[in-house]
């Protein structure tokens, strides 16, 4: 099963890279900032955690954004979609399992059940 980092530049997504890489754990980096998250696996990460968690409502470009005051989820997940610079990362997923932020717990235990 494929593990995929989406990726920005915050220290927490250093810290991720750098927990599977003294693993020796591959995975695909994929910078979201640069090149965007698809649909598909943006519904796919919300399933798993919760649209909420996947929003960086602490970020000031979230608090200015005008998804703050919208309760329509596909208004979000399109406007994350349009602006990935509003999304919490990093992003971590492998198959439809996901987690939002810096996990080590959450990837020790993928690694104890194989799921990476």
């Amino acid at each position: 099963m494929g593990l995929q980092i989406y990726a920005g530049k915050g220290f927490d997504t250093q810290k991720a890279e750098r927990f599977f890489k003294e693993r020796r754990i591959s995975y695909q980096r994929v910078d979201v900032l640069k090149y965007g998250i698809g649909k598909r696996e943006l519904e796919s990460v919300a399933a798993a955690v919760g649209l909420d968690n996947v929003c960086d409502k602490d970020s000031k470009a979230w608090r200015e954004s005008v998804l703050a005051y919208t309760q329509s989820r596909e208004t979000i997940l399109s406007g994350l979609i349009e602006k990935p610079q509003l999304l919490r990362l990093p992003i971590v997923r492998s198959g439809k399992l996901a987690t939002v932020g810096y996990c080590p717990d959450v990837w020790e235990k993928w690694i104890a059940e194989k799921k990476v």
